[in-house]
């Protein structure tokens, strides 16, 4: 399948205004040194979220049209999403190696009176086996690991994609770095929707891949953060 990138026209920033997404200040390692499961528990120790509570703006709306089923949130953090979806009815399995940020994303649950719904589990992507064409919705928000070792996961996670299952990624894209605000200040973690596109092969049909546009609020007033957002469906 000959893959042609679109690009996503969000609406204006000062449109925007009333549903921005925090984003917190940008990483500097500038290092070859991927963050493993220590460095993220000391970052997550927090005793607040570090990111927003709210789900992610693109996750919701990319499946507002889909009927509730099984879910994997994969690298699932704080918790955020994985806790939206159960509230939209979901049965959710969340995935992160992080087990401090699995013990907040837990106490959201609770809080949200989701936690029966949500199946945490504390793994590494980089090894962890996922069940073939197994989940209604795979969901890949903001994994930034090196391209090398991120695209076998990709390919893994397209795979777990069942019958009629929708695949959805949204990642920190590769202009973010010179052009847009926040995310890692590393070109390695960031990658491209047609990067994403290859790494997934034929798995599955691209029903829509581009640049979107992110606006953040921050103290200096709003920026914007220039993302990558891969769907799909497996037919």
């Amino acid at each position: 399948m000959q893959f042609t990138p679109q690009s996503i026209t969000e609406i204006s920033i000062q449109a925007a205004r009333g549903r921005q997404e925090h984003t917190p200040p940008a990483l500097t390692d500038s290092t070859s040194r991927t963050m493993e499961r220590e460095d993220w528990n000391q970052r997550y120790s927090a005793e607040a979220l570090i990111w927003t509570a709210k789900a992610n703006r693109f996750l919701m709306e990319e499946i507002a049209n889909l009927a509730p089923g099984s879910a994997l949130d994969l690298a699932t953090g704080e918790g955020r999403n994985a806790v939206w979806l159960a509230e939209q009815g979901w049965i959710v399995r969340a995935v992160d190696f992080s087990d401090v940020a699995i013990g907040k994303a837990r106490n959201l649950a609770r809080v949200r009176n989701v936690h029966e719904a949500i199946d945490f589990r504390e793994a590494d992507l980089r090894n962890y086996e996922l069940e073939f064409q197994r989940f209604d919705l795979v969901a890949l928000i903001y994994l930034q690991i090196p391209q090398a070792e991120l695209f076998p996961i990709l390919l893994q996670a397209a795979r777990a994609v069942a019958p009629g299952g929708t695949f959805l990624l949204v990642g920190h894209d590769s202009e973010n770095l010179l052009h847009g605000y926040g995310g890692p200040q590393r070109a390695d973690m960031l990658y491209t929707a047609e990067q994403v596109v290859a790494a997934l092969g034929n798995e599955l049909v691209i029903e829509k891949a581009g640049r979107v546009e992110r606006p953040v609020e921050t103290p200096d007033g709003i920026r914007v953060a220039l993302d990558c957002l891969v769907r799909c469906k497996r037919l």
